[in-house]
């Protein structure tokens, strides 16, 4: 993208909750919003692990529920700030994944997708039998904010700047990321270990960096969802639906790519929220007839996802315009 075109969109993402305000459901379209970058920012910290390294991991829901739970923890048992719990919720995700990552590294392709939902599944369980960390009830945060600390806010406002400006910073980090040598080594592992490690790359240690990386971000993703919904259960922090998600999204804009989970989110967001909205309780069970379908439609017309689709039909028109002008 252009610098131009970075300016435009910062100035869409900066203005979009004022540019809806004065609107119809105003308060729905900001938290939705809101939403929707909260999709991008678990999006994008899996696609670090997932596009950049071709790891298919469908197990991050573990990280993400770490993330979750830790700071509504400090604040059930010690009544501590939420807040303070973030960082103690990212090193939990960290030691997950150094204690994941060295035995399922060791295995590829499906085999690891299979170990990451096994462990994810493994630890979802033990969560929802363990009275401390709330079992099958989950956990629950300050009704009411004590102070700026809790980050209790009526309006969805204050939340979509603190997700847009976490996205950011996930976004540079990822930018830098591609133009390291963690970068270059993460696409040779994702277009091939095998010819990775002959040309040299200690692939399981920087697919382990890959992973560590992936996890810090996630489990933020995770506190920022705990923060603004003060409330995690086993389902809503740890279910295989919110790994699928992050999957889904990414791989629907363009997994590997920077902005891909961002657009991703854009569209799936939304057309999730439309469906529970016209279908009440029920349509929270068209989730998974969404996610199945855009994982066929993906599989079997445009693997690369929307944003290498509108490359290469950007190309096309390119090429056509200069074969005119030649033949004029």
């Amino acid at each position: 993208m252009t610098r131009r075109g970075w300016v435009v969109l910062a100035a869409a993402l900066l203005a979009y909750p004022w540019a809806v305000a004065g609107s119809d459901g105003a308060a729905f379209l900001q938290d939705m919003g809101a939403l929707v970058l909260l999709a991008a920012i678990g999006a994008s910290a899996w696609n670090i692990l997932g596009g950049y390294a071709g790891q298919i991991s469908v197990g991050h829901a573990m990280f993400f529920g770490a993330g979750a739970y830790v700071p509504l923890l400090v604040y059930q048992h010690w009544q501590a700030p939420p807040l303070l719990g973030v960082p103690l919720g990212v090193a939990a995700s960290l030691g997950i994944a150094l204690i994941v990552g060295h035995p399922t590294f060791r295995l590829a392709g499906h085999y690891f997708s299979m170990a990451t939902i096994a462990v994810a599944e493994l630890v979802r369980i033990m969560v929802g039998n363990w009275d401390f960390l709330g079992a099958a009830i989950g956990l629950q945060g300050p009704a009411t904010g004590r102070g700026w600390y809790d980050l209790t806010f009526r309006s969805a406002v204050p939340y979509y700047y603190i997700f847009l400006a976490v996205l950011a910073l996930l976004l540079a980090v990822t930018a830098q990321m591609q133009r390291s040598r963690l970068g270059y080594y993460l696409h040779a592992i994702g277009a091939g270990e095998r010819a990775a490690r002959s040309l040299g790359v200690p692939v399981r240690r920087y697919k382990l960096y890959a992973l560590l990386l992936s996890a810090g971000f996630t489990s933020l993703a995770g506190s920022l969802y705990a923060l603004k919904t003060g409330f995690v259960d086993p389902d809503s922090g740890l279910g295989i639906l919110v790994s699928v998600q992050m999957i889904i999204t990414a791989a629907l804009g363009g997994a590997g790519t920077l902005l891909g989970p961002l657009l991703g989110a854009a569209i799936l967001v939304p057309l999730q929220t439309a469906t529970n909205t016209w279908f009440g309780g029920g349509g929270s069970g068209l989730t998974y007839v969404i996610y199945g379908g855009v994982i066929v439609l993906i599989a079997r017309f445009e693997p690369g996802g929307l944003l290498e689709l509108w490359h290469r039909r950007a190309a096309a028109r390119l090429a056509r315009r200069g074969r005119v002008r030649h033949a004029a």
